[in-house]
């Protein structure tokens, strides 16, 4: 049976890849990004190579007076709501800039938490549904080179937990997604490890699996889960000597 799936952020490379995915199966696709006219390309693919519904809404992450209405609006209301978009700014230029640390704050957790709050609403009162996260490996612990970004993602996972847990009696999932390195736009000026970094197509892949099987949270690939185990495991003294 064919769920209404929303994607926020549908313009990243990993929100596309969901939304293929879903397509694939013949799911009706909402696409939310900021400036949607450039969804209309995405639309066309999907529509014509799967033949599904496909619509595009504009949804700007800090314009949080418009995210109740934003939501109201989509026709035939989502079943299955995926928080995708994010913001990574140069850990430098953050550090030394406080009105873009700021802005990557405010788009990886507020701007999230109030557009899933607002869909986490609608599904207690239905009964049904699923919230699906897209946090990050960073989050796991605070490292020198990145820890505002990863602190940002810290909290988003935390109010996944506690989104979760919430949710639960009233019969709406929350999955926590954790990637590691990935192959997209954001990271394309990165050094990244080649035997460490994955796609967005796998991304996508793991999520819809874990979606099905109703997984509270998931490490993608696989092996972060391990990873980022023996990296929790150092202790704090040798990991700020570390300083990685």
């Amino acid at each position: 049976m064919s769920s209404v799936v929303l994607i926020l952020g549908a313009l990243s490379d990993i929100g596309r890849a969901i939304a293929h995915e879903y397509a694939r199966r013949g799911h009706v696709l909402h696409l939310a990004a900021r400036r949607a006219e450039r969804l209309e390309a995405e639309l066309s693919d999907l529509r014509i190579r799967y033949g599904v519904q496909a619509h595009a809404g504009e949804f700007d992450a800090l314009a949080f007076d418009t995210h109740e209405a934003f939501y109201a609006a989509l026709d035939p209301a989502p079943e299955l709501v995926f928080c995708v978009f994010g913001f990574y700014a140069d850990p430098e230029a953050a550090r030394q800039q406080w009105p873009l640390a700021r802005q990557m704050m405010e788009v990886n957790y507020v701007g999230a938490t109030s557009i899933m709050e607002v869909a986490a609403r609608q599904m207690e009162t239905a009964g049904k549904g699923c919230l699906v996260g897209i946090s990050s490996v960073a989050g796991d612990r605070g490292r020198a080179k990145n820890y505002l970004y990863g602190s940002s993602k810290a909290a988003f996972t935390a109010y996944l937990s506690g989104l979760r847990n919430r949710l639960y009696p009233k019969g709406v999932h929350v999955l926590t997604v954790k990637p590691g390195f990935v192959h997209t736009q954001m990271t394309a000026h990165l050094d990244l490890p080649p035997l460490l970094t994955s796609t967005p197509q796998r991304v996508a892949r793991d999520v819809v699996s874990a979606v099905k099987k109703r997984k509270n949270l998931i490490y993608t690939p696989w092996y972060w889960r391990y990873i980022m185990l023996a990296i929790k495991l150092i202790p704090e003294w040798l990991f700020k000597r570390l300083s990685i």
